[in-house]
């Protein structure tokens, strides 16, 4: 057995383990596990371990920052490929042209920005996107207040190239995984709230990352962000959405 294929056979074998714990925490919710999409969440994977990873299953892919998704993107055939963390405006146009979907949009401005580049680097389909929301109000995180949002929609309705399709927020740093699971409740009472107002915001949550997927699953996850449980432990793994760096790379898993 070559070294590729030993390693195509370990993420196969994570990833139907991530699958069946997704599937045992929606029949705990009276949940349909088609429901929950997965993202393997590449933050310094190399091209070639994601290649493996592909022909292992895992072909939606979840990268922190721009340049490193665009860099490995052209290497890795068959892999589709989301944005889960902080987008600088000047990257955007850069952005819309490797990701099918950016998760982390944290301002009216950004939005603005990439419904215009879309409509040029995408043209005759509405590019989709989620909204960022600093659920807990730290100020070490990104996105919107919850109280913002509904004003943030409106200001967002004339827009025509993207398509708001749900929230997205990080889970708190907690001891137990148990205690994140106010803000996973917070982020689907936001998003029930918005949609009962008439906000034209689709339904997806996209929230819990390896220490707490179960959780955000019970509590109506539609996309969980997972790199560790995938992966395994990585340089600065614990910075990925939680640790010392969150600041800075704001949208990855764990």
């Amino acid at each position: 057995m070559t070294a590729s294929d030993a390693r195509i056979e370990r993420y196969r074998a994570a990833r139907d383990l991530v699958l069946e714990r997704i599937a045992d925490a929606c029949a705990r919710a009276g949940r349909q596990p088609d429901d929950v999409t997965l993202v393997a969440v590449s933050k310094t994977v190399p091209a070639a371990a994601l290649r493996d990873a592909v022909a292992a299953g895992l072909t939606l892919l979840g990268e922190n920052r721009v340049q490193e998704g665009a860099t490995k993107a052209p290497e890795v055939p068959g892999a589709r490929w989301h944005l889960v963390g902080p987008l600088q405006s000047n990257k955007a146009r850069r952005a819309v042209e490797v990701f099918e979907s950016i998760e982390s949009v944290d301002s009216v401005e950004l939005a603005r920005r990439l419904d215009r580049l879309a409509g040029e680097v995408r043209p005759g389909a509405r590019y989709p996107i989620l909204l960022q929301v600093n659920v807990d109000g730290d100020p070490a995180k990104a996105g919107f207040e919850p109280a913002d949002l509904e004003r943030a929609m409106e200001a967002m309705g004339e827009l025509e190239s993207i398509e708001v399709r749900g929230l997205m927020t990080i889970g708190r740093l907690v001891a137990q995984p148990e205690d994140a699971r106010p803000t996973f409740k917070a982020l689907r009472a936001t998003s029930d709230r918005l949609r009962a107002s008439g906000s034209a915001i689709g339904p997806d949550l996209s929230m819990g990352m390896t220490d707490d997927f179960e959780l955000a699953v019970e509590e109506g996850a539609t996309i969980v962000r997972v790199g560790r449980a995938l992966f395994g432990e990585r340089e600065h793994d614990h910075d990925q959405g939680h640790g010392a760096d969150a600041a800075a790379d704001h949208g990855g898993a764990r």
